[in-house]
C-alpha cells in the first residue's frame, strides 16, 4: 500500500511527491487529469534528487550537504477530482493571448492554443483570422511566460509542518506564479537521507556522512530512485547539487564581539569558506568532460554567495570543459551588508548576504550568463527560532532559514531589483524556466512550445504593490520576510499547472491535482 503519508494534503500541491501520497512540490496540479488514477500506483523513477552533504572528507559544516538528483514517476490511486474542482477555468480547450508572450524564438504578440493540458499551438499576430476561436483569454499587454521552477525550496514537511508545510508553501508558490517546486530534502523531520525516508517523501535526496562513503547504504538508496555520487550519477546522468562551504578556523573571537552587530556575523562565514568548498570540489569534476571517468555526470552549485574567488574558479571550470552550473538567490541580488541594521535577524542566511560591491558582481555575472539560473532557497520557521527578540545573530538558526516569502515574490522582487541592470523577460525566463527544468531532467517544462506543459505565469512588470500586512501573503509567517515593507513591480495575475487555471487574482483552487512528476 505504499508508505504512510504523515503530512497534510495540500490543494496547491506542485510537483514531487511521497509513495502512494499526494504530495508534490510545485503549485497544484500538475498532471493531465486522464493520467490520474489510471491504475494502482505506478511509479518510474527517473532524475532528481538533491541533497545537502555534510562532507566530511573535506569538514564540511554540519549542514552542508551534497545533492544528488532523482526524479520519480507514479500515478495517484485517487477518485479523479472534477475539471471544475482542479481549474478556476470551466475548459480544458482554450486560447490565452497576449501582446507580451515569452517563447524561445523571443516575446511575441499572439496566442498560445491549450488542450488537455498541453500547448498545441503557438501564433504570432493576426491569430483571430486564422484560427476558429472559441474560447479565449486575452491578457492584453500583461506578460504571458513559461512557469516558474524552483529546484532548491525547502517546505519542512513532513515533520516541520508548523514551520510552513505543503498547504501553505504551495499557495504560495501559485500566487507567485511558480508551477514547479524541488523540495530539499533538509528540514523536513525525517531528511531524506536513506531509502526508507525517501519512500515517505521523495523529492531530493541527502548525501550525508553516514551513507556518503557506505556503498551499501548508497545502493539501497538507488534502489528507491536515488542516485549518489558522481561515479553512479555518470551512468545516470543525474545532477549533483551542493552547499559549498568548508568550515575554517577564523582569526580572533567573534563571541566577545557585538552579536547583535551583522558584521559580526558575517566575519564567521567568511568567503573563503566558499572558495575552499569549490576548490575542493573541482578537483573531482575534470571526470565529468567529454571521455572522462564521470562523464554524463553534473555538478550544480547551489546558493553561490561569494562573486570573486569562488565564481573565478567555476568560471575556469566551465571554461575547461567541466560539466557544471550554478544559481544565486534573489536575496544575494537584493540585499547587502551594508543595509542590515543591528538586530534585524530576519537577514541571517548561510551563506551569508555580502557587501554591496559583491552584489554588483553578482548581477554582472548572471546578466553576463556567468551564473546560469535561480532559485528561492525558500527555507522558513517559526518567528521565534529566528531570535527577533533579542537581535542574537550569533545564536539560533542561520544555516537555512530565509526570507519565507520567497516563494510567492521570487518573480517580483528578481524583475525589481534586476531593472536597474536592464534584464529583459527572455533572461527572467530563462533563468526561472527553461534552465531549472534542463537541470531537473523536465523536458516538457520550462519553455512555451508546441508539446510542452501549459505551465503558464501571468503578471504585470509594471503594476507595483506594497508590500505590507494589507496585501495577500499566503506563507505562513510573513513577520519574518525582511521585504515586508518595500515596494515591489511585477503582479502576478494568474498561474496555469498544466492547463489549469489553479490561481486567479487572489483566487485558488481547492482540489488537490498536483502530482508527482518526473525527470525524463
Amino acid at each position: 500500500m505504499g508508505a504512510q503519508c504523515n503530512y497534510p494534503k495540500s490543494p496547491f500541491l506542485l510537483e514531487g511527491g511521497a509513495k502512494g501520497c499526494p504530495l508534490a512540490i510545485s503549485p497544484p496540479f500538475l498532471r493531465d487529469r486522464e493520467e490520474v488514477g489510471v491504475r494502482e500506483r505506478e511509479r518510474e523513477r527517473d532524475n532528481i534528487v538533491e541533497a545537502e552533504m555534510e562532507f566530511l572528507k573535506w569538514r564540511l559544516l554540519p549542514l552542508l550537504s551534497l545533492v544528488a538528483s532523482i526524479v520519480f514517476f507514479y500515478v495517484i490511486n485517487h477518485p479523479k477530482p472534477s475539471h471544475d474542482e482542479c481549474s478556476l477555468l470551466a475548459h480544458d480547450h482554450f486560447w490565452i493571448s497576449s501582446k507580451r508572450i515569452v517563447t524561445p524564438k523571443g516575446v511575441i504578440s499572439g496566442a498560445v492554443k491549450v488542450k488537455r493540458g498541453k500547448i498545441v499551438s503557438v501564433i504570432e499576430e493576426n491569430w483571430q483570422g486564422n484560427t476558429r476561436i472559441e474560447h479565449v483569454i486575452d491578457y492584453g499587454e500583461a506578460v504571458v511566460m513559461p512557469g516558474l521552477i524552483d529546484v532548491h525550496s525547502h517546505l519542512d514537511d513532513p515533520g516541520r509542518a508548523e514551520w510552513e508545510g505543503f498547504p501553505s508553501g504551495t499557495r504560495a508558490a501559485a500566487a507567485g506564479g511558480l508551477t514547479t517546486l524541488i523540495d530539499m530534502p533538509l528540514n523536513s523531520d525525517p531528511s531524506t537521507v536513506s531509502k526508507e525516508t525517501f519512500e515517505l517523501k521523495a523529492f531530493w535526496g541527502g548525501l550525508v556522512p553516514e551513507n556518503a562513503f557506505n556503498r551499501s547504504a548508497l545502493e539501497g538508496l538507488l534502489k528507491a530512485g536515488v542516485l549518489e555520487g558522481l561515479s553512479v550519477l555518470a551512468k545516470y546522468r543525474r545532477p549533483l547539487l551542493v552547499h559549498a562551504e568548508i568550515e575554517q578556523d577564523l582569526e580572533g573571537n567573534s563571541e566577545l564581539e557585538d552579536s547583535r552587530s551583522y558584521s559580526t556575523y558575517l566575519k564567521t562565514r567568511p568567503a573563503s569558506w566558499e572558495e575552499t568548498a569549490i576548490r575542493e570540489l573541482l578537483t573531482v569534476t575534470n571526470g565529468t568532460r567529454t571521455g572522462g571517468p564521470a562523464e554524463g555526470a553534473h555538478l550544480h552549485i547551489v546558493h553561490l554567495s561569494d562573486a570573486r574567488s569562488s565564481l573565478d574558479l567555476i568560471k575556469e571550470a566551465k571554461s575547461s570543459g567541466d560539466s557544471i552550473t550554478v544559481e544565486t538567490c534573489p536575496h544575494y541580488l537584493a540585499f547587502s551588508a551594508e543595509e542590515i541594521q543591528d538586530g534585524d535577524t530576519r537577514f541571517k542566511c548561510a551563506p551569508p548576504i555580502r557587501d554591496s560591491a559583491n552584489r554588483e558582481q553578482l548581477w554582472e555575472a548572471l546578466v553576463g550568463g556567468k551564473i546560469d539560473m535561480l532559485s528561492s532557497d525558500h527555507s522558513p520557521t517559526v518567528p521565534e527560532l529566528k531570535r527577533l527578540n533579542d537581535g542574537n545573530f550569533l545564536k539560533g538558526m542561520g544555516w537555512h532559514i530565509f526570507f519565507a516569502e520567497h516563494l510567492q515574490f521570487v518573480l517580483p522582487v528578481t524583475w525589481s531589483y534586476g531593472r536597474k541592470y536592464g534584464i529583459s523577460l527572455e533572461q527572467l525566463a530563462s533563468w526561472w524556466s527553461e534552465k531549472p527544468a534542463k537541470l531537473a531532467g523536465l523536458d516538457l517544462k520550462g519553455a512555451i512550445e508546441i508539446g510542452k506543459y501549459a505551465d503558464i505565469a501571468v503578471w504585470e512588470p509594471e503594476a507595483e504593490f506594497d508590500l505590507n500586512d494589507s496585501h495577500p501573503i499566503y506563507i505562513k509567517h510573513p513577520s519574518i520576510s525582511a521585504y515586508m515593507g518595500s515596494r515591489l513591480s511585477g503582479k502576478v495575475l494568474a498561474t496555469f499547472v498544466r492547463g489549469n487555471l489553479v490561481y486567479k487574482d487572489g483566487e485558488h483552487t481547492t482540489a488537490a491535482c498536483g502530482v508527482p512528476i518526473l525527470a525524463s
